[in-house]
């Protein structure tokens, strides 16, 4: 029966790690087409809403995306689809889009705001380093208050 108690805090940390990556990888992508210098006129060919939550009590959130067409300096035609941008931008505007070059393109139509951006990125992390040290914490508590004796019995 103590595995629950372990295991579901693992569980809970090992989320709370792999949020964390997929934050900074995306930040680092972001920075990193911001950084470029390059830019391309893009296209906006659609967009779209997805809604979250709404089940019994729970508020909904209703997020906004963008799919965006530009051509590479390469010549490649580049289509991606991107969340939270400007309302203001509707099917058939053209956007500035920053993007890396090379295989794998990474590209943003949002304009840059890197002290935004970064103020974002660490007050995730540190909601979530939180998360990992309340899970750490409560092991070790556990560890202590319910762990096994050692032979003498104390």
């Amino acid at each position: 029966m103590d595995v629950i108690f372990y295991l579901l805090p693992g569980l809970i940390m090992a989320g709370a790690l792999f949020a964390a990556y997929r934050v900074v990888r995306r930040w680092l992508q972001v920075r990193g087409a911001w950084n470029s210098g390059l830019t391309a006129e893009g296209h906006c060919l659609r967009t779209f809403t997805t809604t979250y939550g709404g089940g019994g009590d729970t508020s909904v959130r209703t997020a906004l995306h963008h799919v965006y067409e530009f051509t590479a300096r390469d010549g490649r035609v580049v289509r991606f689809e991107e969340e939270d941008g400007p309302a203001t931008v509707v099917e058939g505007d053209y956007v500035t889009v920053y993007y890396t070059d090379g295989r794998d393109v990474v590209a943003t139509a949002h304009e840059p705001r890197r002290g935004k951006q970064a103020a974002a990125t660490f007050g995730i992390l540190a909601f979530l380093g939180v998360i990992v040290v309340f899970c750490v914490g409560f092991m070790v508590q556990y560890a202590e208050v319910f762990g096994t004796s050692d032979a003498s019995g104390f």
